[in-house]
């Protein structure tokens, strides 16, 4: 895509080779209705109307649609009325934003208005996760307002607002605001923010369960104790679909308030179909990285059929190759086939959105920037390109299409290698027995702390026993010591014990009253600039030469490029010019291909949750049972591995040792995902090398590990002495990886998020490298000279919980121990090794080399298959 988000069709009708088309009269249409499509509207209601019961006007609503309350609408609607807080939790398009956002229109704005009188002040505080999920959420609760002449305005606050709504919004508040947890942050450090939320009587907190997991929503949970301590009546409501562990998710939302708490349960009135499309041909020996664009011409036949569909990738290098694919196959879909990810301008994904309420796109290839809540009606088809990974996120996925109570919401799964068949099926089975992952929370995480300390001290100040109290309500914080606060507050009040020195770090100091605020107005400004706890690579803004910005890439990418060098980004062959001043400049190339970018995090694991339900699958396939059309399409392969080696299951633990010209090959599978294979693999070769030395190479992918060694190994003799051992396991994990260089790497995102490292005003952020080298300082200087720094004890922990996976790797150790050992010596490469040992030469040698290796490779496995 271009600067100009309809560019892509008009430009293609027109000529051959894509040039920049001028902003006419047609297109500035387009954006001004985008535009107006996520500007709340001005107040406005009809006064005979509005002096009508408001539920005598809510049921003609609902007549004039054809709708019908649901039974945990009606719910909500009464807990509401009574002041109680709640959970909501309901399927994906049951009605949840109806039932909180109705609720408070009859609790809170019943009343007939006085003639000229002005719309309420703040009463309702909507928070959502993302910036699209805001806009679309403000709309719905404005159509609302307008079909029910209710005298209120709908505001809408995020990083996208413009200044002159910011400035509108600073005069006077809307009646309700839809906004994200940064704002949010942002408001309560405005010295008048107690009185600008004095009328404040609900907090509704959309799409909960996706903040839970992350440090957005401890930092979420620390703004609602600080209004639940200003507003003690104050009630809070979190929506919530596809969650594990309801039952935290009810405490961590709620646990500052005073108002009776209540959880209600919705209907399950949609129904989900998850199929798959299964390719004519499956090969015996998968492997990753085709990403299956062998099966666009299937999926572009299924969206031919569709109303409207979505294309669910998950990373936006994967996006960005299906879009291109699609489009050369179906070159008449110019227009019609949209591109839409987080890295892509603004501007861009508004028309992509407005293209697809108004019905007007066929297919948009996306990531999960179009997961959450977004309301698309046209979208009759989804489809999950590759494994999901997860139950939760397939469901959340699936959501998106027939997103209305009582519609059937459907999705299908492309398999990208055969192996991700067994997956579908899998999810399938996983989501009939409701085995839906749950979200870990963050706990205690000090850098959020020391941020929202300077957030309140700017915010009019605290004392520090009240400040403390008020932490303690959050449910994160809920067991902090006073050692902890008191280390937190002498941190923002001097810096520590090595920063004192420092003016820059004395961020808070102690009025004659007591009470700690914020000296400068410069460290005011620089905290306003560094609020939130998104901590992403730095990224370089991409514009045309002749003017226009296309989006953000990752500075990481952009820096292996020299002027000259094509790569594809927003659907488009783009040619390198120069960078300055973080801004990669480019223009069209002539040539169609160029490299791929690359973003971080695209190696998503595959949960506990499906993870289990793959091996129920194998379990079942051991037993002669195929009755899944994916299971029986993948079970040649399946036969193949059972008759080479053995197949894993529940219980069943499968080892194979490989001699080969490589040398010795140590394959075990798990099934444990991905970044606890990294942890495994590193643990078991450092125990199989402390007594016979030895060098491995490690392969991992979400089923398994390899292990490649020179020399053999008595791994049975060492599996039996306790190499899967729980115990020791942390000193273990520590002495076999490089802990201090991903404590280092993890420090750098504390120390953002604590605001020890500025990343520079808007527009002028540092570079990746800057940041990294300032924070790698405050690392060496806190590890010698601070070693009692607790940010260091926090970059540790996060390191083996979250990166390590530690309480994962425990688990998957125990389930080993527990197992059936299957100790298998096949003479060759099973079709389960293959793809670990793909993954392996994939690090070694160039895409070039690679395909040949693997297509020699091929040949020889199907040459002992076949005898």
């Amino acid at each position: 895509m271009n600067d100009a988000p309809d560019s892509a069709d008009k430009e293609r009708r027109r000529a051959p080779r894509p040039r920049r088309v001028p902003r006419t009269r047609e297109r500035q249409a387009e954006l001004d209705a985008a535009a107006e499509l996520f500007t709340p509207a001005p107040f406005a209601f009809d006064e005979i109307e509005a002096a009508k019961p408001l539920d005598e006007r809510i049921s003609r609503w609902f007549d004039e649609r054809g709708w019908q309350p649901f039974a945990f609408q009606r719910e909500a609607w009464r807990e509401i009325e009574r002041g109680a807080s709640g959970l909501l939790h309901a399927t994906t398009g049951a009605g949840k934003t109806w039932a909180v956002w109705l609720g408070a229109l009859a609790a809170f704005a019943n009343k007939a208005p006085k003639q000229n009188a002005l719309p309420a002040p703040l009463t309702v505080l909507w928070i959502t996760p993302m910036r699209a999920l805001a806009a679309d959420t403000a709309r719905a609760l404005q159509s609302a307002v307008t079909a029910l002449s209710v005298p209120w305005t709908v505001g809408l606050r995020t990083g996208d607002t413009s200044s002159t709504e910011r400035s509108r919004q600073n005069r006077r508040m809307p009646s309700a605001l839809v906004t994200t947890p940064e704002s949010l942050t942002l408001m309560l450090t405005r010295a008048n923010a107690s009185e600008e939320l004095k009328h404040l009587r609900m907090i509704v907190v959309d799409e909960w369960h996706e903040l839970l997991g992350n440090k957005r929503g401890t930092q979420t949970q620390l703004a609602i104790a600080r209004l639940a301590r200003w507003r003690p009546e104050l009630q809070i409501w979190g929506l919530s679909a596809t969650l594990g562990n309801l039952a935290l998710a009810h405490d961590a939302l709620l646990h500052p308030v005073k108002t009776p708490r209540v959880v209600v349960r919705g209907a399950q009135p949609k129904t989900l179909v998850v199929d798959t499309l299964i390719p004519e041909t499956i090969e015996r020996f998968p492997w990753g990285g085709h990403l299956g664009v062998r099966q666009v011409g299937p999926v572009a036949d299924e969206i031919e059929h569709a109303q409207s569909s979505l294309v669910f990738t998950n990373t936006r290098s994967q996006s960005e190759i299906w879009y291109r694919a699609l489009l050369e196959l179906k070159p008449e879909w110019a227009g019609l086939l949209a591109l839409h990810h987080g890295s892509l301008d603004k501007e861009v994904r508004d028309w992509v959105e407005l293209g697809l309420k108004n019905g007007r796109l066929k297919a948009v290839v996306c990531t999960s920037s179009l997961d959450l809540g977004v309301d698309f009606l046209p979208v009759d088809r989804v489809f999950q390109i590759g494994s999901p990974k997860g139950v939760a996120r397939l469901m959340q996925r699936a959501g998106r299409s027939g997103h209305a109570p009582g519609r059937v919401s459907r999705v299908t799964i492309v398999p990208t290698h055969a192996l991700e068949l067994v997956e579908a099926a899998a999810a399938r089975w996983a989501i009939g027995e409701h085995r839906i992952e749950g979200r870990d929370m963050p706990l205690k995480p000090l850098d959020v702390l020391v941020q929202h300390l300077v957030t309140v001290a700017i915010g009019g100040g605290f004392t520090p026993a009240d400040m403390l109290d008020e932490a303690r309500t959050a449910y994160a914080y809920r067991d902090l010591t006073q050692q902890e606060f008191d280390w937190a507050l002498a941190f923002v009040e001097r810096g520590g014990a090595s920063l004192a020195a420092y003016p820059d770090f004395h961020r808070v100091v102690k009025d004659d009253d007591g009470v700690y605020r914020v000296p400068r107005e410069d460290l005011v400004r620089r905290h306003r600039n560094n609020v939130g706890t998104i901590v992403a690579n730095a990224t370089i803004s991409v514009a045309y030469m002749t003017g226009g910005r296309i989006g953000a890439m990752e500075e990481s990418f952009i820096s292996r490029l020299k002027p000259g060098d094509v790569f594809t980004f927003g659907g488009r062959a783009l040619e390198l010019v120069r960078v300055r001043d973080m801004t990669a400049y480019v223009k069209r190339a002539s040539s169609s291909r160029g490299a791929m970018p690359q973003w971080a995090g695209s190696k998503m694991p595959l949960s506990s949750e499906l993870a289990d339900a793959a091996l129920v699958m194998l379990a079942r396939a051991s037993d002669g049972i195929y009755d899944e059309p994916e299971m029986h399409a993948v079970k040649p392969l399946l036969d193949l591995q059972a008759k080479w080696s053995a197949l894993p299951g529940p219980g069943v633990l499968v080892v194979e040792l490989v001699r080969s010209r490589e040398g010795h090959h140590f394959f075990c599978y798990p099934f444990a995902g991905r970044m606890a294979h990294i942890g495994l693999g590193s643990l078991i070769g450092w125990r199989a090398a402390r007594d016979q030395p030895g060098t491995f190479s490690i392969s991992m992918n979400d089923y398994g590990f390899e292990l490649l060694s020179a020399r053999p190994f008595d791994w049975e003799t060492l599996i039996a002495q306790g190499l899967f051992s729980a115990e020791n396991l942390e000193h273990d994990i520590l002495a076999s990886l490089n802990a201090s260089e991903l404590s280092a790497r993890r420090f750098r995102e504390i120390a953002r998020v604590s605001g020890l490292i500025y990343q520079g005003h808007p527009g002028q952020q540092k570079s990746a490298r800057q940041l990294q080298a300032s924070s790698g300082l405050f690392y060496e200087v806190f590890r010698k000279h601070d070693s009692g720094n607790l940010l260091l004890a926090q970059a540790d922990q996060e390191v083996m919980l979250q990166e390590l996976e530690l309480g994962r790797i425990r688990a998957a150790l125990q389930r080993m121990n527990e197992s059936r050992l299957a100790l298998e010596h096949p003479k060759k490469p099973t079709p389960f090794a293959f793809p670990l040992i793909v993954a392996r030469l994939r690090e070694k040698v160039s895409t070039e080399k690679l395909s040949d290796r693997v297509e020699r490779m091929l040949a020889d496995l199907e040459k002992a298959a076949k005898a």
